[in-house]
């Protein structure tokens, strides 16, 4: 055996003999005993002492009081024309004149296209000319008939055939008519299908009409806010174009879309409204049902050990409560907050301080940096 593999058998024998050896427990020690666990809670007060007393905690508080508030159901949609129609041409020609211009605003009668008149104009002429010679005939048949010489069987005849040629008037000058296609309604010519020279078939397509007064809003409601709504309800709706457009509803679906489940609404917004194109996306606010709630800072919001959503409130002899509420909506004007339901008609709400105290516990309260305070309490 080689010499070094003694020495590492003497070193292992040396550092055993070492561990085996018996020692006083303070030869081990560091000087730094372990702190005992207290599981005590302190509060600083505002002149720096440190106490247990839980009456030291301050919590900053708001008076609220139940106001009314209007539900408001918030529903994607768009904006929409109040008519879009295809116009077409009643009797087939051939497209002489086409006066408007697409996206020109039209009054109701004005010419959009207009056809050849060929030989309509002859055929109203000759109508009228068979007309005058049967109302002679039919008046020289009377006054045989007042002497006896005229058979009331004769007289029919003539009288039939009187009324015959003035149907056939009548059917010459609206075919004449026909050859000018004309807006039914005043409104914007969206579209223009066709242009001079071309030939039109009957039913063929002049122009598309755009009715923007008034424009309207449509939108789908969840099935779970349809019965918050009624006609005329006030709107207001903020487009994607960055205008704010106000209406009222005037259609409200009964029947749900087969695969949303959800229920089409539709607004009618002001006159003053026909600037507005069809198809803006627009966010839409719906009044709905009015009811009794409290404006709190969202902030205030907490949950109990049971996971249920309320707030801390504070009662007269300054004792902490816990409040389950229901959130109604939120304000998003000059005063930001929650709108909240199941709380006293006025309550003392904690808005800072309510995840350190607990109900049952007394503490001191401050009103002055409530951003929703009422007068001090």
């Amino acid at each position: 055996m080689k010499i070094k593999h003694f020495v590492a058998i003497g070193l292992v024998v040396v550092v055993v003999i070492w561990m085996a050896l018996p020692r006083e427990r303070g030869a081990l020690d560091d000087g730094y005993p372990l702190p005992e666990r207290d599981g005590a809670v302190t509060a600083v007060t505002g002149d720096g002492v440190i106490t247990n007393d839980n009456q030291s905690f301050t919590v900053r508080v708001a008076r609220v009081n139940e106001q009314n508030f209007v539900q408001r159901v918030r529903v994607r949609g768009q904006t929409k024309a109040f008519r879009l129609v295809d116009v077409r041409a009643e009797a087939a020609g051939r497209i002489i004149a086409t006066p408007v211009a697409r996206g020109a605003r039209v009054a109701a009668g004005d010419v959009l296209c207009e056809l050849a008149v060929d030989s309509k104009e002859t055929d109203l002429q000759e109508a009228i000319t068979r007309k005058e010679q049967a109302q002679l005939e039919y008046q020289g048949a009377l006054d045989l008939q007042e002497r006896g010489l005229q058979s009331r069987v004769g007289l029919a005849q003539i009288k039939t055939a009187l009324d015959s040629a003035i149907a056939a008037v009548t059917r010459a000058e609206l075919a004449l008519n026909r050859t000018k296609i004309t807006a039914p309604f005043a409104g914007v010519m969206e579209s223009r299908e066709v242009e001079v020279g071309d030939l039109m078939d009957m039913g063929g397509k002049c122009a598309s009409l755009l009715d923007d007064t008034p424009m309207l809003l449509t939108g789908l409601v969840p099935e779970q806010d349809i019965g918050k709504l009624f006609l005329g309800a006030p709107v207001t709706a903020n487009l994607i174009t960055g205008e704010t457009v106000e209406g009222e509803v005037t259609y409200i679906s009964r029947a749900a879309e087969a695969n949303s489940r959800a229920y089409a609404i539709e607004v009618r917004l002001a006159d003053s409204n026909k600037e507005i194109r069809q198809g803006v996306t627009a966010e839409i606010f719906i009044a709905a049902n009015e009811t009794l709630a409290h404006l709190i800072p969202a902030s205030s919001l907490t949950l109990n050990d049971e996971g249920i959503i309320g707030v801390k409130t504070v009662d007269s002899d300054n004792v902490v409560h816990f409040s389950p509420v229901t959130v109604v909506g939120e304000n998003t004007s000059i005063k930001p907050g929650i709108w909240v339901t199941g709380l006293a008609a006025s309550s003392v709400v904690v808005t800072h301080g309510q995840e350190i105290v607990f109900p049952g516990q007394t503490v001191n309260i401050d009103t002055s940096w409530s951003s929703i305070s009422e007068p001090s309490l």
